[in-house]
């Protein structure tokens, strides 16, 4: 079948081209104090371009015409700050060229959670929600997780990490019923997020602390698991004889990609009733 000659065919179409000529064009050479008689378009030349991202100009030039394969990370970073693209864009960038968006590389900093998130958080009124760093510690939590989980405002923030308090906490752990399960999956999920992430100090610091601590999580460490933490089930103990059944889901913070929101969920209706009267026991003895 022959196609519409006005027909698009995207298969062939040159997207990384389009897109770098797209930011390309929007530049003010102004802004770069670079001269802005006999321009033919708008915006940077091609050489210009090239120079600021310290790459030949027949390179630059082969990749606008969709020629010369695939950039590394490192000419897509270069291009990224030559084209002062700011994160989305560079995140587009690197998905036209490489098919996956760039590694996310941990600096340690643990960023503050915003207002606006604290709220989404409270907002989940039955729901426990937190929100974990790179390094998992938790740097805010909802009332139902509090009451549920643990109060992570009796704890000191360097033992408000998830790790530490599975293999460190002697009363949280008598709260899961299924604790070798726990620990063993939550071993394995931040092994694979330090991969995605990078080690930083700080959670390398926390690995040796936690080898020299516990010779289960030691154990489970030279294991070499990996697992992705996505959704599942959890079940906890609150009180003796009750058990609690909670369907989790994992997200991203968009804004932050250091950061992750878990959000737990009452499994059926017997479990929501159980989690609201804990709330309620949490705030008359509050």
């Amino acid at each position: 079948m022959t196609k519409n000659a006005g027909t698009m065919n995207i298969e062939n179409e040159n997207l990384l081209g389009s897109y770098l000529k797209d930011r390309r064009s929007r530049l003010d050479p102004v802004a770069f104090n670079l001269p802005t008689t006999r321009r033919r378009t708008p915006g940077l030349r091609r050489e210009e371009v090239a120079q600021r991202a310290h790459v030949s100009v027949t390179w630059y030039t082969w990749l606008e015409q969709g020629r010369g394969g695939a950039p590394s990370s490192d000419m897509l970073d270069r291009l990224a700050r030559a084209l002062v693209l700011k994160e989305a864009e560079r995140e587009h960038l690197y998905l036209l060229a490489q098919g996956r968006p760039p590694e996310i590389k941990s600096s340690g900093f643990t960023p503050g959670v915003s207002e606006r998130l604290q709220r989404l958080l409270d907002a989940l009124e039955s729901s426990p929600a937190l929100i974990k760093d790179a390094a998992w510690n938790i740097v805010a939590w909802n009332e139902a997780a509090a009451a549920v989980l643990i109060d992570y405002a009796t704890l000191s923030p360097g033992d408000r990490n998830v790790l530490r308090l599975v293999f460190c906490h002697p009363r949280l752990r008598a709260t899961m019923p299924d604790w070798e399960q726990t620990a063993r999956f939550a071993v394995a999920t931040f092994r694979a997020e330090l991969a995605r992430t990078g080690t930083s100090q700080q959670a390398q610091a926390l690995i040796e602390a936690l080898n020299c601590t516990s010779p289960e999580f030691a154990a489970m460490w030279r294991n070499l698991d990996v697992q992705k933490h996505g959704e599942g089930t959890k079940r906890v103990q609150p009180e003796v004889g009750e058990f609690i059944t909670l369907e989790y889901s994992s997200f991203a913070v968009d804004a932050q990609a250091s950061l992750g929101m878990i959000v737990y969920m009452p499994a059926t209706p017997a479990d929501a009733e159980r989690v609201k009267a804990l709330i309620a026991r949490r705030r008359m003895s509050v």
